[in-house]
């Protein structure tokens, strides 16, 4: 019997195992990558978090914090914990190593992230983070400020291959890859970019499986021509007909007329 993969079974892999990862972004999706023995999954906090627990049950979820939801480490304990109570496994932080520690130190898994981080893009641009040694240097020191906090996983995105893989294999912490080739403990993208729904800008780390832009623009095409010839079919009384309707026997209703004259 398969057991559900906890941060426990994620540690003591690494170096032993790649992960596939995916961030989902509904309870179909989560159920689609468990049927695909994907078992690490991310999402967003909002109201989709307990659909996905419920659609994914054996898998390690990493939901989010927004960047900014608290402002010091009591709030985020609070939130952490509030987090794991609807079903997450972890919390992803974006926020400072002080906001990590607070959590990490009343054993709260926190996600924590280096290189290009679309919070912190402001300071950076959206680009890959750590191509100069200078660069390089100070994503693997805000690795290391993360690990020393306590956190149990790092996202790793738009990174140099070799810095990535230098701190895969300089930290205990499981590395979540993305945009920096597959040295990283897992290999992480986002359902989007996999499922072709993203119809913006495609990263150049992303890779298209499917085209669900086209399925859902079909789709979105086949509902506008049914509400069309249905509010046709109502304009010209050809809906409803006998089949779609209720009729009561007459005697029944000779008598319903009698009994609400008594009202």
């Amino acid at each position: 019997m398969k057991k559900k993969t906890s941060v426990h079974d994620l540690l003591a892999s690494k170096g032993n195992k790649k992960w596939v990862q995916l961030h989902v972004d509904s309870a179909a999706e989560a159920a689609a990558a468990a049927a695909a023995g994907i078992s690490i999954l991310s999402c967003e906090p909002d109201h989709n978090l307990e659909a996905i627990r419920a659609a994914a049950p054996l898998a390690f979820v990493s939901a989010g914090m927004p960047h900014g939801t608290v402002a010091n480490g009591d709030e985020a304990i609070r939130y952490g914990f509030a987090t794991l109570r609807r079903g997450a496994d972890a919390i992803y932080c974006s926020q400072s190593p002080r906001i990590i520690e607070a959590m990490a130190r009343e054993g709260i898994p926190v996600t924590g992230h280096v290189g290009l981080v679309p919070n912190l893009a402001a300071w950076t641009g959206f680009r890959a983070v750590g191509r100069s040694a200078q660069e390089a240097l100070k994503v693997l020191r805000a690795a290391k400020d993360i690990e020393n906090a306590g956190a149990a996983c790092l996202e790793v995105e738009v990174v140099p291959v070799q810095l990535a893989d230098h701190i895969t294999r300089a930290t205990p912490l499981i590395t979540m890859g993305m945009g920096c080739g597959s040295v990283c403990d897992t290999q992480y993208l986002f359902s989007c970019d996999v499922l072709g729904t993203n119809r913006g800008h495609y990263p150049r780390h992303s890779k298209r499986y499917a085209d669900f832009a086209a399925l859902e623009d079909a789709l979105q095409a086949k509902r506008v021509e049914a509400f069309t010839a249905f509010a046709a079919d109502v304009e010209r009384a050809s809906y409803p007909q006998a089949e779609h309707q209720v009729i009561m026997d007459e005697q029944a209703y000779a008598q319903f007329v009698a009994l609400a004259q008594q009202l």
